[in-house]
């Protein structure tokens, strides 16, 4: 049986049944599941939505490649949940509007300020989904053997049924059962290897622990290994203490302007249950994170092990290649480094002509050449053919990548769809528009979506890792709407004039960096070419500090709100005090 395939079907037929069941009827049903999702199931939905491909496939892999300077993507994540949780989202939900947009259009009463937040919101949610589209092409087109291209195709085939057809409430019970899938998916693995190891089967206890054995801790034992091929210590970082702060800070302050995570506040019944269901998602989210730094040094010694100094063998001949060479004493390259060759995603090139894969850091004391590449993305993937795992534990695996990053995917689209149908359409451009209508129009736009984020996972193929793709939707979250949100609940002075100046301040500078340093005319650039020293990952929050600045100076030397917008910003402070006030509600009711 092809466990592979097995895992897939079973699960995507799963996630398509709970689509029909929770078909949306109506635009209540489709933009916030009627507001009726229990906090438990709603923490778990959230933890799905908020881990996609680029902490599933990523996150692991970049802490592998890049030790202790990896581990900005854990903390950044990590304090941006908490932050988010809460600073932002109870009051976000006492404020009554359903989209990010939409508290930005009403809080700061102006058509055009929602129009930028569109804006805004489609930037980030397009570059967010693109890596969520890389990482499914991953997936598929090793275990499915499928190439990447048709691969995301797969991806968009399924996402559009579910997330088109049920909408937000589709969304949320499909992401309940990726969630159980992708944590079994991801702590199976990592407890089986840390049992090898080891022999301890905790993952989080098992990387510190000594190997077993031995009297050297598994954590002292990696790093000595990459030392003496010439590596950075796993254990320090070649970014400088600045740049490490920018990206963290970056990361954290996007989160918590990331569109997708705080609409799901607003599917509970009551701020009190929003407030639960942050708790549940961060219990949630802990289980995997925790088992994340694991994992990386697992496969980082793993991938060491099984392939340095062995004798390289291409896939077309590996089986009966590799049986004549273990006969004449020669240790063959691993089967598994036969089969990633195929997708492009590992590569040996013999630089001495002897025909040994050697593993070799930028400091090799022998002064030889690295010849091995593997991409960070495969990381976790294929962690459990390294370790030669069962092939349904390598199956669920996949089923596992491919829920997290589809959840994500969900999310945001239905995002952009709100974006376009609500806050666009009925919002701002056709205000008599129907409910019948306007689910018509999500629906489209949901669709449309899809097509868009296909073809964009494809061209971020060509940029580096999942989650490094990921991160700059970050950066452009924290630098356009973060501001607005923050300013726009806690600073009653803050007025549309400030807010629109803002996140134009903080998106067009923002997007402009990373372009030119990671696909314009700067990718050559080194770190001494970067502005302040601070790379593109964690430029957003450099850019964030001027885009408040911004706020506040222009909301200053502009006429202040009005009086009913300042009061409504004291309501939203208060649990239950929330009123309706005149030209802040003048479009649409608060949410009950």
């Amino acid at each position: 049986m092809d466990w592979t395939i097995f895992w897939v079907v079973a699960t995507f037929a799963t996630y398509i049944g709970i689509a029909i069941w929770a078909r949306a009827g109506s635009t209540n049903d489709f933009y916030v599941a009627g507001h009726g999702v229990h906090p438990v199931v709603n923490g778990m939905a959230t933890a799905a939505d908020w881990m996609s491909a680029a902490s599933f496939l990523s996150m692991a892999g970049l802490i592998a490649g890049m030790g202790y300077g990896g581990s900005v993507y854990l903390m950044g994540w990590t304090g941006g949940y908490v932050l988010l949780a809460l600073l932002l989202a109870p009051f976000l939900r006492e404020f009554g509007k359903f989209t990010v947009p939409d508290f930005v259009g009403d809080r700061y009463y102006s058509d055009a300020a929602r129009l930028v937040a569109v804006i805004c919101a489609l930037f980030v949610s397009f570059t967010y989904i693109a890596g969520q589209m890389s990482g499914v092409g991953i997936a598929f087109s090793r275990f499915l053997g499928v190439d990447f291209n048709t691969g995301i195709f797969a991806g968009m085939g399924i996402v559009f049924v579910y997330a088109v057809l049920g909408g937000m409430k589709g969304v949320t019970y499909t992401q309940v059962a990726q969630y159980v899938v992708l944590i079994f998916a991801y702590t199976v693995p990592a407890i089986f290897i840390s049992l090898m190891l080891t022999g301890n089967p905790v993952p989080q206890l098992g990387f510190l622990s000594n190997i077993k054995g031995e009297d050297v801790s598994m954590l002292q034992k990696l790093d000595q290994t990459v030392r003496d091929l010439g590596f950075t210590s796993y254990l320090s970082s070649t970014k400088t203490n600045f740049d490490i702060f920018c990206i963290t800070a970056a990361l954290m302050f996007g989160t918590a302007g990331l569109p997708h995570v705080i609409i799901r506040f607003f599917t509970v019944p009551s701020v009190r249950d929003a407030r639960l269901s942050a708790g549940w998602a961060l219990v949630f989210i802990a289980l995997l994170y925790t088992v994340a730094p694991a994992v990386a040094s697992f496969a980082r010694l793993n991938i060491i092990q099984s392939v340095n100094e062995t004798t390289y063998v291409p896939p077309a001949e590996h089986d009966a290649a590799s049986a004549a060479l273990a006969e004449a004493g020669e240790t063959p390259s691993p089967a598994w480094f036969a089969n990633w060759e195929t997708t492009g995603l590992v590569a040996f090139d013999d630089l001495n002509g002897d025909g040994k894969m050697q593993i070799r850091g930028p400091a090799a004391p022998d002064g030889l050449a690295n010849e091995v590449t593997v991409n960070n993305d495969i990381y976790v993937l294929a962690n459990p053919e390294i370790a030669q795992l069962p092939d349904w534990v390598i199956g669920l695996v996949v089923a596992g990548g491919l829920a997290a990053a589809l959840s994500t995917a969900a999310g945001l689209l239905m995002v952009i769809s709100s974006a376009i149908s609500h806050d666009l359409c009925r919002r701002t451009f056709f205000k008599d528009m129907s409910d019948k209508a306007e689910l018509r129009v999500a629906r489209l736009a949901a669709a449309g979506a899809v097509v868009a984020a296909g073809f964009m996972g494809i061209f971020s193929a060509q940029m580096a890792f999942v989650a490094q793709v990921v991160a700059f939707a970050f950066g452009l979250a924290a630098a356009s709407l973060f501001p607005a949100i923050l300013l726009g609940i806690f600073w009653k002075r803050m007025n549309r004039e400030g807010a629109i100046a803002s996140m134009l301040a903080g998106l067009i500078p923002t997007f402009a960096y990373i372009w030119h340093f990671k696909i314009g005319a700067g990718k050559a650039a080194t770190a001494q070419d970067w502005f302040l020293g601070v790379s593109p990952e964690g430029i957003g929050f450099v850019f964030m500090l001027g885009a408040i600045l911004v706020g506040v100076v222009v909301s200053l030397a502009t006429k202040a709100p009005p009086q009913d917008i300042q009061d409504l910003v004291e309501d939203i402070r208060i649990p239950g005090k929330r009123e309706r006030h005149g030209i802040a509600d003048s479009g649409m009711a608060p949410v009950d």
